[in-house]
């Protein structure tokens, strides 16, 4: 017998009859799909965050997909599970506490900064207007953004308070129309928000999030390094965080 039809015998006895031995037929057949997902996450953390715990994370995303997923709305079942393999990974991350928080508390210093200089000058700041206020050369500028960026990885809602202290991300929102209606108006305010942001910021968030393009990708488009790429993006997401913080919002 074929392995599809084996995989096809598995779906149709776990939808139809919800048997528990061919859901874990499925779980392992479809463990590579955890791997893949959980060696992109990460790719952009530091070496301290064990590979071993992102998948472990991502096995609970597997296993929601299989339990929810639905054949009769004609979508392909990688398609259904990687977003929530995805969402699960940064769960699992947000719960092991993975950022410094000598990395945390520079995130919020930069924050500050942008805050009280937009307010000053009316206008974004530059490089060197934040490394003055910080009072650090622009070289540990830089330095900072490099080391921040662990901060920003993953879907912009997520990396907008990935850098925020684990117990103000603790515990899951309920699915009510309220919690809906106010993700949709902290989501408009977001779009507002990147649209304002100066011009080389805003097209790295599009590049990265709308289009999909790697860092590497974007640097070869801007005809810069990799890692000034990085930078770019870490300090787009930080000067989000700092205008929605400054609106109430995070």
């Amino acid at each position: 017998m074929r392995r599809d039809d084996d995989i096809e015998q598995w779906w149709q006895r776990w939808l139809n009859s919800r048997d528990p031995h061919a859901r874990d037929q499925l779980i392992v057949h479809y463990s590579p799909l955890v791997k893949f997902v959980a060696g992109r996450v990460g790719a952009g953390l530091p070496n301290s965050v064990d590979p071993g715990d992102l998948v472990s994370a991502g096995v609970f995303g597997l296993i929601d997909a299989v339990e929810r997923f639905d054949s009769t709305r004609g979508v392909k079942f990688e398609t259904f599970a990687v977003p929530r393999i995805r969402g699960a990974v940064f769960d699992g991350l947000r719960s092991l506490d993975w950022v410094p928080r000598s990395v945390r508390s520079r995130a919020r210093e930069v924050e500050s900064a942008f805050t009280e200089l937009e307010s000053r000058h009316g206008r974004a700041p530059t490089d060197a207007e934040l490394s003055t206020h910080l009072k650090i050369t622009a070289p540990e500028f830089q330095k900072w953004l490099n080391s921040i960026a662990s901060t920003t990885v993953g879907p912009l809602d997520r990396a907008l308070v990935a850098g925020a202290e684990p117990r103000a991300l603790s515990g899951d929102i309920p699915d009510t129309p309220a919690s809906i209606v106010e993700d949709g108006e902290v989501r408009r305010l977001v779009r507002g928000e990147v649209k304002r942001l100066p011009d080389r910021e805003k097209l790295v968030l599009s590049l990265y999030y709308d289009e999909g393009l790697t860092l590497a990708e974007i640097g070869g488009v801007l005809g810069v390094t990799e890692s000034r790429v990085s930078q770019i993006h870490t300090k787009a997401v930080l000067h989000l965080r700092a205008r929605l913080s400054a609106s109430g919002v995070t």
